[in-house]
This record gives C-alpha cells, sequence and structure tokens, in this order.
C-alpha cells in the first residue's frame, strides 16, 4: 500500500504525455513574456493594500485563540509570554525589512524552482514536481492546495478589484447601484440581495481571452505590467520629496515579532513567481527561459516593494495604516498629491487585472496536468481544438473564481493563501534534494548553487514564515487538506493513470486499502466532532461560533464521505 500511494511517475513519462498531438498546448512564450507573467502575477493587490496592515498590524474583532499567531501561542507554552489574543503587531517601518526577509526566503524557494522547471517543463507547477519524486499522494495533497491558493488569492483580488472600481468612479461623481457593487455576504452586515457584479464580470471577461489562447492573453498582460511599474515608479520617485525620516523611528516598535508577523502578511504580495512554471508547456525554450522568467520577476519585485514600503512609512506615520485598505492612496491624499492618487489607483487596478489573468491561467493548467493525470474527471484535460488551450478547466476555474467573488466578502483569506503556498514551497525544495539523490546524472540547464544549503534554508523560511500565521489559517488549512484526501481516497486513487498501469489483483488490493483510509479518516472526523462538542457543553471550552461551525462541518462531512466508504468497501472486499 505505502509503495503504491508514494508511486512516482517518471519525468520521461511526463514529458511523453505532454506531446500527445490531442493534449499538446501552443508554445509562444519567450523569457520576457514569462517575466512578465511573473510580474504580472506578483504585483497585485498586495502592494497597494497590506502593506499598511503590515506596518501598523492587525487587530482583531473578537478576543480568541483563534487569533493569535502560532508563534505567540507556542512561546506562550514553552516560556510563559504573554498570549495576545488581540491579533497581530505591527512591523512599523521595519515592514521594509519585512519584504526584504520574504524576498529572501522567496529567492531560495526560486531557485528550487527554476532547476525543476528547467528538468520537468511541464504544465503543473510544484503538483508536477511533486508527482516527479515524492509521489503521488503528496501530489495530490500538493495539488489541491494549489487550487486553494490559485482559487482564494484571485477571489480576494476580484473583490479588491469592485472596491477600486467603485472608488474611482465616486471620483467622477458616479455610482454603481448597491445592490450590484457590494457581496451578498459581508461579516458585519450578514446575508443581503446583493450581487458583486464587476468582480464577476472581470473574471468572466479574462476567463473568454484565456480560451482564445496565450499569447493573446501574454499581450495583454505584459502591456498591463507596464502601466503598473510605471505608477508605482512614479510614486517611489515624486512621494519621496515628502520624506520626514522622523516617521521611521521608531523602526522596530514590536521588535522583530512585529517583523516576522509582518512578513507572513506581506508574503502574500509575492506569491506569484511560482506560477510561471504553470506555463511550462507553452514555452518556446522551456529549460532556459522558464528559470530566467522566475529570477528576473522576483529580484524586479522586491526592488519595487522594499522601495514602496521605505517610502510609504517615510511620508506618513505608519500608526496611521491600521485597517486601512488603501494606505499608498490615503498617504497621497494626506500629503496633497491628488493627481498622483488617481494615477496610482489606476496602476492598482492595472495591477489586479493582470494578477487575475495570471492566477486564473495557472489555476486552469494545474487542474489539467491533474486531469491528465486522470487525478480529476477527463473534462478538465479537453483543449480547444482552434485555440489549443485548456478551455474546459478554464471555464470551469473562471465560474469556479468568478460567482463566490460575486457572493462572498473573502478579502481577508489573504493568510489562507499564504499558507497554501508556503506548503507548496517547502514541498518544492525538498523535491530538489530528492532529484540531486535519485537522479544526479539527469541534465539540468538550471542548478541550484550551494544547494545542500539553499534549499533547507528555503524549507527552513517557510516553516517560520507558516509560524506567524494566525491558529484558524493553520485548521482552515488541514481541514481542507483532509476533505482532498477523502477526494482522493474516494476518486483519484481508483482513476490515476499511473495506478492503472498495475495489475488487476495489485489495483483490487489497492482500493480494499483505500477504502480503509477512507473510512479511517471519516471515523477520525466524527470523534473530532463529538469531543469538540462534549467539550462545549461542559464548558471545557469557551463558546465559539467558529469552533462551532468547524465541528458541524467535520461531522457532516465524515457521515457523508464514510456511508459512501462503507458501500465501496463492501464491494471492493467481495473482488479481491
Amino acid at each position: 500500500m505505502g509503495s503504491q500511494l508514494f508511486r512516482t511517475k517518471s519525468i520521461d513519462k511526463l514529458i511523453s504525455d505532454a506531446d500527445e498531438p490531442e493534449r499538446r498546448l501552443r508554445k509562444t512564450l519567450g523569457v520576457w513574456s514569462l517575466a512578465a507573467l511573473g510580474i504580472g502575477a506578483i504585483i497585485g493587490t498586495g502592494i497597494f493594500i497590506l502593506t499598511g496592515t503590515a506596518a501598523a498590524g492587525e487587530t482583531a474583532a473578537e478576543s480568541s485563540i483563534l487569533k493569535a499567531p502560532l508563534t505567540s501561542v507556542l512561546m506562550s507554552l514553552f516560556n510563559g509570554t504573554p498570549l495576545n489574543f488581540a491579533g497581530r503587531p505591527g512591523a512599523g517601518p521595519a515592514i521594509a525589512l519585512s519584504f526584504f526577509m520574504v524576498a529572501v526566503a522567496c529567492g531560495f524557494a526560486a531557485l528550487c524552482y527554476a532547476e525543476l522547471a528547467s528538468m520537468i517543463p511541464i504544465a503543473g507547477s510544484a503538483y508536477t514536481y511533486t508527482y516527479a519524486t515524492l509521489g503521488e499522494l503528496v501530489a495530490w495533497i500538493i495539488g489541491w492546495d494549489l487550487i486553494l491558493e490559485y482559487a482564494v488569492s484571485n477571489m480576494a483580488v476580484a473583490v479588491g478589484f469592485s472596491a477600486y472600481i467603485n472608488d474611482l468612479l465616486a471620483g467622477f461623481g458616479l455610482h454603481f447601484p448597491e445592490a450590484l457593487a457590494n457581496p451578498a455576504y459581508t461579516p458585519d452586515g450578514g446575508w443581503k440581495l446583493h450581487f458583486n457584479l464587476v468582480g464577476f464580470v472581470i473574471v468572466m471577461f479574462l476567463t473568454v481571452l484565456l480560451v482564445r489562447g496565450i499569447k493573446e492573453s501574454a499581450r495583454a498582460n505584459t502591456f498591463m505590467v507596464g502601466v503598473k511599474l510605471t505608477a508605482i515608479l512614479v510614486f517611489v520617485f515624486v512621494a519621496s520629496k515628502y520624506i520626514h525620516p522622523t516617521n521611521w523611528h521608531p523602526f522596530m516598535p514590536n521588535g522583530w515579532q512585529g517583523v516576522m508577523t509582518g512578513g507572513a502578511i506581506v508574503f502574500f504580495t509575492y506569491i506569484g513567481f511560482d506560477s510561471v512554471s504553470t506555463a511550462a508547456e507553452e514555452c518556446k525554450n522551456p529549460k532556459r527561459d522558464l528559470p530566467l522568467g522566475i529570477l528576473i520577476s522576483l529580484i524586479v519585485c522586491t526592488i519595487l516593494y522594499v522601495s514602496v514600503a521605505v517610502v510609504l512609512t517615510g511620508i506618513q506615520p505608519y500608526t496611521i495604516f491600521r485597517g486601512d485598505a488603501a494606505p499608498v492612496a490615503t498617504a497621497l491624499h494626506n500629503i496633497g498629491l491628488e493627481r498622483l492618487r488617481r494615477w496610482v489607483t489606476i496602476g492598482a487596478l492595472t495591477g489586479m487585472i493582470s494578477s487575475l489573468l495570471v492566477f486564473q491561467l495557472g489555476q486552469a493548467r494545474v487542474w489539467f496536468a491533474m486531469s491528465r493525470d486522470r487525478l480529476l474527471p477527463p473534462a478538465f484535460a479537453r483543449v480547444h481544438p482552434k485555440f489549443r488551450t485548456p478551455a474546459t478547466a478554464t471555464w470551469i476555474a473562471g465560474f469556479f473564481v468568478g460567482i463566490p467573488s460575486g457572493i462572498f466578502d473573502i478579502g481577508t483569506l489573504a493568510d489562507l493563501s499564504n499558507i497554501g503556498t508556503l506548503f507548496a514551497f517547502l514541498l518544492v525544495s525538498l523535491a530538489v534534494l530528492i532529484l540531486r539523490r535519485t537522479q544526479a546524472d539527469r541534465p539540468r540547464s538550471f542548478r541550484v548553487p550551494g544547494v545542500w544549503f539553499v534549499a533547507p534554508m528555503s524549507v527552513a523560511c517557510c516553516l517560520v514564515l507558516m509560524m506567524g500565521l494566525p491558529v484558524e489559517n493553520w485548521i482552515r488549512f488541514i481541514v481542507w487538506l483532509i476533505i482532498g484526501l477523502l477526494f482522493y481516497f474516494s476518486y483519484g486513487i481508483r482513476r490515476s493513470s499511473t495506478g492503472q498501469e498495475s495489475g488487476a489483483a495489485e489495483r483490487n488490493r489497492m482500493m480494499v486499502t483505500a477504502d480503509k483510509a477512507l473510512l479511517g479518516i471519516c471515523t477520525l472526523l466524527v470523534l473530532i466532532s463529538i469531543v469538540v462538542t462534549i467539550a462545549l457543553l461542559r464548558g471545557n471550552l469557551m463558546p465559539d461560533t467558529q469552533v462551532v461551525i468547524y465541528a458541524v462541518v467535520l461531522a457532516v462531512v465524515g457521515l457523508g464521505f464514510g456511508s459512501a466508504g462503507v458501500v465501496r468497501y463492501l464491494k471492493d472486499s467481495r473482488a479481491v
């Protein structure tokens, strides 16, 4: 069972599958198109929204251990440090240091991505790399994780785009009807008969563009990247004249904990360079251009991010940005640069569009790769006969992101996207080390310098940043992975193309063991739900709405999949 769960797919087999005529994608991208895709994905909402939050910190609406960073919980357990229930401390002006530290961590991971991308130029990014090195089960987990990363981050970007459009129109005296400008649900207002039309429309418009072709999408993205880079550079050079060095004191008001938690927040702004590798099959020369595209995009964005952080905290005291979703615009308004403020708003909108474009591109190609391996239904692997794009996966991804963007206010889920991405980076770094041992002689057009230092440092940096995220995001992430395992043991493992190569007797035994694993997970979910319920009833746990919701969801999911698992086990056990 263990060897079957961790069966790998050879790199040669991955490449040959990608070259099948009915599943072949059109190769049109060069190094600068790839770098533009990376910059387009990286510079999105984060630099315009999260910089102020990371500098000033966050205050939770209600005190709960779920809101505390995991580092605070562990420090409280081991050395008695008072537990921070009220949110996360800000980095202050040291947010520039947070950006630089996160860039170093991402740089380690980017080098690992670059080596694997040059070895395995196949759509799917971290999913494909782990399938070739760590095995099918880990590949499924990381693929499921990437679905979370791309979907949640794009939902948040679409909601942010709608808010910026409404703000821009208000400057001209125009207003969308409230029912079409706001989501149906917000934490403060509850449910209303609303639909965020702008968020939905922008996602569907980009879906049409992506279906028509990668070359057209790349051209549009390159133009948008130019606009937002110009906006950022204008802000840095013009606003730098208004810097007051006194605003940089104290530089680290909350010490290293503030710098670390600030880094965990702004990590969202770096998500995207890994999406360059999802376009591997559409590169003219992937072994040369993919590593260059990844590294160029990361270096350019790091320079811009640190520059913006230094200028922003220099022109205004960092404390005014607490709870501000538009810190750059606020700072420019306060110093009287209204014309520049409008230009930055246009740059922010352009940045969001290009970020949406690249993440939708990446999400569809991860689904495409998983479907080609038969871990997802075959519809996701269909290629448009004319445009040679994964059309079905692209349309489904469009509705999968667009509809929730119109219904929910989920901009607060950036942390959930962070933890998923960091987990992917961690596994990619491990994959590089494994391939250096198992396939040391395979040609690599790019090799990580000092790999036995760089890859372990990448793993360590990812773990440190993950520890700075709130407890509730760890819980949500673990629940998402458990749901993914339920789908794998009930669907993916049964249809896997790699598994079909085994004999009939071996497959039957594998199905019975998969049924047992499914029933074991379901039993665990139900038991956890029962224990939490008893603890709530006895008063051992403080009443918390979120805890109750988690308990109910676990029970429903466990009973639902468990019932189906019993039926399958009875059927499969008779076939052995």
